[in-house]
Protein backbone atom coordinates (compact mmCIF):
# COMPACT_ATOMS: atom_id res chain seq x y z
CA UNK A 1 0.00 0.00 0.00
CA UNK A 2 1.42 3.42 -0.95
CA UNK A 3 0.90 6.53 1.12
CA UNK A 4 0.51 10.27 0.67
CA UNK A 5 3.99 11.66 -0.01
CA UNK A 6 3.49 14.52 2.40
CA UNK A 7 1.78 12.90 5.43
CA UNK A 8 2.47 9.20 4.98
CA UNK A 9 -1.31 8.51 5.43
CA UNK A 10 -2.96 6.39 2.72
CA UNK A 11 -5.63 8.07 0.65
CA UNK A 12 -9.29 6.87 0.64
CA UNK A 13 -8.87 5.37 -2.84
CA UNK A 14 -5.83 3.39 -1.68
CA UNK A 15 -7.70 2.02 1.38
CA UNK A 16 -10.65 0.88 -0.73
CA UNK A 17 -8.38 -0.76 -3.27
CA UNK A 18 -6.49 -2.64 -0.53
CA UNK A 19 -9.71 -3.91 1.12
CA UNK A 20 -11.33 -5.12 -2.11
CA UNK A 21 -8.40 -6.56 -4.04
CA UNK A 22 -9.08 -10.18 -2.82
CA UNK A 23 -12.86 -9.97 -2.88
CA UNK A 24 -13.30 -11.36 -6.40
CA UNK A 25 -11.22 -14.47 -5.76
CA UNK A 26 -13.04 -15.32 -2.50
CA UNK A 27 -16.60 -14.75 -3.71
CA UNK A 28 -19.03 -17.69 -4.50
CA UNK A 29 -19.90 -17.63 -8.18
CA UNK A 30 -23.57 -17.89 -9.12
CA UNK A 31 -23.49 -17.76 -12.90
CA UNK A 32 -27.09 -18.44 -13.93
CA UNK A 33 -25.91 -19.76 -17.25
CA UNK A 34 -23.44 -22.23 -15.71
CA UNK A 35 -23.57 -25.96 -15.12
CA UNK A 36 -24.97 -25.65 -11.58
CA UNK A 37 -28.13 -23.95 -12.78
CA UNK A 38 -28.52 -26.39 -15.65
CA UNK A 39 -28.28 -29.28 -13.20
CA UNK A 40 -30.83 -27.62 -10.91
CA UNK A 41 -33.23 -27.18 -13.80
CA UNK A 42 -32.82 -30.84 -14.67
CA UNK A 43 -33.66 -31.79 -11.08
CA UNK A 44 -36.74 -29.59 -11.16
CA UNK A 45 -37.78 -31.29 -14.38
CA UNK A 46 -37.37 -34.71 -12.78
CA UNK A 47 -39.43 -33.56 -9.81
CA UNK A 48 -42.20 -32.29 -12.09
CA UNK A 49 -42.20 -35.61 -13.92
CA UNK A 50 -42.50 -37.50 -10.64
CA UNK A 51 -45.41 -35.32 -9.55
CA UNK A 52 -47.13 -35.86 -12.89
CA UNK A 53 -46.63 -39.61 -12.62
CA UNK A 54 -48.11 -39.61 -9.11
CA UNK A 55 -51.12 -37.65 -10.33
CA UNK A 56 -51.61 -40.11 -13.18
CA UNK A 57 -51.53 -43.02 -10.75
CA UNK A 58 -53.92 -41.24 -8.45
CA UNK A 59 -56.33 -40.25 -11.22
CA UNK A 60 -56.26 -43.35 -13.43
CA UNK A 61 -59.47 -44.67 -11.85
CA UNK A 62 -61.04 -41.28 -11.09
CA UNK A 63 -64.65 -40.85 -12.21
CA UNK A 64 -65.64 -37.26 -12.99
CA UNK A 65 -69.39 -37.17 -12.34
CA UNK A 66 -69.65 -33.54 -13.42
CA UNK A 67 -68.13 -34.36 -16.79
CA UNK A 68 -70.44 -37.34 -17.20
CA UNK A 69 -73.44 -35.21 -16.31
CA UNK A 70 -72.48 -32.63 -18.94
CA UNK A 71 -72.21 -35.42 -21.51
CA UNK A 72 -75.49 -37.05 -20.46
CA UNK A 73 -77.39 -33.76 -20.70
CA UNK A 74 -76.67 -33.71 -24.44
CA UNK A 75 -77.71 -37.29 -25.13
CA UNK A 76 -81.14 -38.62 -26.14
CA UNK A 77 -82.63 -41.50 -24.16
CA UNK A 78 -81.90 -44.14 -26.79
CA UNK A 79 -78.22 -43.18 -26.85
CA UNK A 80 -78.08 -43.49 -23.07
CA UNK A 81 -79.48 -46.99 -23.37
CA UNK A 82 -76.83 -47.86 -25.93
CA UNK A 83 -74.12 -46.61 -23.58
CA UNK A 84 -75.56 -48.74 -20.79
CA UNK A 85 -75.29 -51.82 -22.97
CA UNK A 86 -71.69 -50.92 -23.80
CA UNK A 87 -70.96 -50.57 -20.09
CA UNK A 88 -72.51 -53.96 -19.36
CA UNK A 89 -70.36 -55.53 -22.08
CA UNK A 90 -67.31 -53.97 -20.46
CA UNK A 91 -68.39 -55.36 -17.09
CA UNK A 92 -68.52 -58.85 -18.60
CA UNK A 93 -65.00 -58.38 -19.96
CA UNK A 94 -63.87 -57.24 -16.54
CA UNK A 95 -65.45 -60.31 -14.95
CA UNK A 96 -63.42 -62.56 -17.24
CA UNK A 97 -60.21 -60.74 -16.30
CA UNK A 98 -61.15 -61.03 -12.63
CA UNK A 99 -61.75 -64.78 -12.86
CA UNK A 100 -58.34 -65.10 -14.51
CA UNK A 101 -56.87 -63.19 -11.54
CA UNK A 102 -55.84 -60.29 -13.78
CA UNK A 103 -56.97 -57.83 -11.15
CA UNK A 104 -55.36 -54.64 -12.43
CA UNK A 105 -56.75 -55.19 -15.93
CA UNK A 106 -60.16 -56.00 -14.48
CA UNK A 107 -60.10 -52.79 -12.43
CA UNK A 108 -59.27 -50.72 -15.51
CA UNK A 109 -62.13 -52.28 -17.49
CA UNK A 110 -64.62 -51.62 -14.67
CA UNK A 111 -63.38 -48.03 -14.70
CA UNK A 112 -64.14 -47.85 -18.43
CA UNK A 113 -67.61 -49.17 -17.69
CA UNK A 114 -68.16 -46.44 -15.09
CA UNK A 115 -66.99 -43.79 -17.55
CA UNK A 116 -69.36 -45.18 -20.16
CA UNK A 117 -72.51 -45.78 -18.13
CA UNK A 118 -74.83 -42.73 -17.87
CA UNK A 119 -75.57 -41.39 -14.41
CA UNK A 120 -79.30 -42.09 -14.76
CA UNK A 121 -78.58 -45.79 -14.04
CA UNK A 122 -77.33 -45.64 -10.41
CA UNK A 123 -78.03 -49.31 -9.62
CA UNK A 124 -75.88 -50.47 -12.52
CA UNK A 125 -73.16 -48.02 -11.58
CA UNK A 126 -73.29 -49.39 -8.02
CA UNK A 127 -72.57 -52.85 -9.43
CA UNK A 128 -69.62 -51.54 -11.44
CA UNK A 129 -68.18 -49.87 -8.34
CA UNK A 130 -68.65 -53.04 -6.27
CA UNK A 131 -66.99 -55.14 -8.96
CA UNK A 132 -64.08 -52.74 -9.13
CA UNK A 133 -63.81 -52.95 -5.35
CA UNK A 134 -63.49 -56.73 -5.65
CA UNK A 135 -60.62 -56.30 -8.12
CA UNK A 136 -58.97 -53.61 -6.01
CA UNK A 137 -59.20 -55.74 -2.87
CA UNK A 138 -56.22 -57.60 -4.27
CA UNK A 139 -54.35 -54.36 -5.01
CA UNK A 140 -55.32 -51.54 -2.62
CA UNK A 141 -57.69 -52.18 0.31
CA UNK A 142 -58.33 -48.51 1.10
CA UNK A 143 -59.29 -47.77 -2.49
CA UNK A 144 -61.50 -50.87 -2.54
CA UNK A 145 -63.29 -49.63 0.58
CA UNK A 146 -63.91 -46.28 -1.12
CA UNK A 147 -65.45 -48.05 -4.12
CA UNK A 148 -67.76 -50.05 -1.84
CA UNK A 149 -68.80 -46.79 -0.21
CA UNK A 150 -69.59 -45.28 -3.62
CA UNK A 151 -71.67 -48.34 -4.46
CA UNK A 152 -73.62 -48.01 -1.20
CA UNK A 153 -74.20 -44.31 -1.81
CA UNK A 154 -75.72 -45.15 -5.19
CA UNK A 155 -77.75 -48.09 -3.84
CA UNK A 156 -78.28 -47.97 -0.05
CA UNK A 157 -79.84 -51.46 -0.07
CA UNK A 158 -76.99 -53.13 -1.95
CA UNK A 159 -76.24 -55.99 0.43
CA UNK A 160 -73.23 -57.35 -1.46
CA UNK A 161 -71.48 -53.97 -1.20
CA UNK A 162 -71.98 -53.89 2.60
CA UNK A 163 -70.70 -57.46 2.95
CA UNK A 164 -67.70 -56.80 0.73
CA UNK A 165 -66.84 -53.60 2.62
CA UNK A 166 -67.21 -55.44 5.93
CA UNK A 167 -64.63 -58.03 4.86
CA UNK A 168 -62.29 -55.28 3.72
CA UNK A 169 -62.69 -53.44 7.02
CA UNK A 170 -61.89 -56.65 8.88
CA UNK A 171 -58.77 -57.24 6.78
CA UNK A 172 -57.76 -53.68 7.67
CA UNK A 173 -58.28 -54.35 11.43
CA UNK A 174 -61.30 -52.04 11.56
CA UNK A 175 -63.50 -54.53 13.37
CA UNK A 176 -66.11 -52.10 14.66
CA UNK A 177 -66.73 -50.69 11.17
CA UNK A 178 -66.91 -54.25 9.81
CA UNK A 179 -69.55 -55.19 12.37
CA UNK A 180 -71.56 -52.03 11.63
CA UNK A 181 -71.81 -53.08 7.97
CA UNK A 182 -73.03 -56.55 8.91
CA UNK A 183 -75.62 -55.03 11.22
CA UNK A 184 -76.78 -52.84 8.34
CA UNK A 185 -77.26 -55.97 6.20
CA UNK A 186 -79.35 -57.53 8.96
CA UNK A 187 -81.41 -54.35 9.24
CA UNK A 188 -82.28 -54.79 5.57
CA UNK A 189 -82.64 -58.60 5.66
CA UNK A 190 -82.97 -60.20 9.09
CA UNK A 191 -83.15 -63.66 7.54
CA UNK A 192 -79.62 -63.51 6.17
CA UNK A 193 -78.38 -66.34 8.38
CA UNK A 194 -74.79 -66.38 7.10
CA UNK A 195 -74.36 -62.70 7.90
CA UNK A 196 -75.97 -63.18 11.31
CA UNK A 197 -73.43 -65.91 12.09
CA UNK A 198 -70.53 -63.80 10.84
CA UNK A 199 -71.76 -60.89 12.96
CA UNK A 200 -71.69 -63.06 16.10
CA UNK A 201 -68.17 -64.27 15.30
CA UNK A 202 -67.02 -60.71 14.68
CA UNK A 203 -68.61 -59.53 17.92
CA UNK A 204 -66.62 -62.21 19.78
CA UNK A 205 -63.41 -60.97 18.13
CA UNK A 206 -64.23 -57.41 19.21
CA UNK A 207 -64.92 -58.56 22.78
CA UNK A 208 -61.60 -60.44 22.90
CA UNK A 209 -59.77 -57.40 21.53
CA UNK A 210 -61.42 -55.12 24.08
CA UNK A 211 -60.55 -57.46 26.95
CA UNK A 212 -56.95 -57.57 25.78
CA UNK A 213 -56.81 -53.79 25.54
CA UNK A 214 -58.37 -53.48 29.01
CA UNK A 215 -55.82 -55.90 30.47
CA UNK A 216 -52.96 -53.96 28.88
CA UNK A 217 -54.43 -50.68 30.15
CA UNK A 218 -54.80 -52.01 33.70
CA UNK A 219 -51.18 -53.24 33.65
CA UNK A 220 -49.98 -49.80 32.59
CA UNK A 221 -52.12 -48.15 35.26
CA UNK A 222 -50.68 -50.53 37.85
CA UNK A 223 -47.14 -49.62 36.84
CA UNK A 224 -48.02 -45.93 37.02
CA UNK A 225 -49.68 -46.39 40.40
CA UNK A 226 -46.64 -48.18 41.84
CA UNK A 227 -44.41 -45.36 40.66
CA UNK A 228 -46.64 -42.74 42.34
CA UNK A 229 -47.13 -44.71 45.57
CA UNK A 230 -43.52 -45.83 46.04
CA UNK A 231 -42.39 -42.60 47.84
CA UNK A 232 -45.11 -43.23 50.43
CA UNK A 233 -44.04 -46.81 51.10
CA UNK A 234 -47.12 -48.15 49.34
CA UNK A 235 -47.92 -50.05 46.17
CA UNK A 236 -50.98 -51.11 44.28
CA UNK A 237 -50.92 -54.29 46.38
CA UNK A 238 -52.35 -52.12 49.17
CA UNK A 239 -55.49 -51.57 47.13
CA UNK A 240 -58.12 -54.14 46.22
CA UNK A 241 -60.14 -53.61 43.06
CA UNK A 242 -63.60 -55.20 42.94
CA UNK A 243 -65.96 -55.25 39.97
CA UNK A 244 -69.71 -54.93 40.50
CA UNK A 245 -71.30 -57.84 38.54
CA UNK A 246 -74.50 -55.85 38.07
CA UNK A 247 -73.11 -52.56 36.75
CA UNK A 248 -69.67 -53.62 35.54
CA UNK A 249 -68.17 -50.73 37.51
CA UNK A 250 -65.19 -50.95 39.84
CA UNK A 251 -64.65 -50.07 43.51
CA UNK A 252 -61.27 -49.71 45.24
CA UNK A 253 -60.64 -50.67 48.87
CA UNK A 254 -57.49 -49.91 50.86
CA UNK A 255 -55.84 -52.73 52.76
CA UNK A 256 -52.75 -52.80 54.98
Amino acid sequence: MSSDSKSGIPSNEEIIEELTKDLESSAIKTDISGDDVSHHSESDSELDNNVNEENEIKDEDYIDDALLQARDDKLPEDKKRELLQEALSLKNEGNIKFKNQEYEEASKIYTDALRTCPLIFPNYRAIFFANRAAAKSNINIESAIQDCTRAIELDPDYLKAYIRRSKLFERNDKLDEALDDLKKVLDIDRNYTEVAYNARVLQEKINERNEKLKTEMMAKLKDLGNMVLKPFGLSTQNFQVNQDPNTGGYSINFKQ
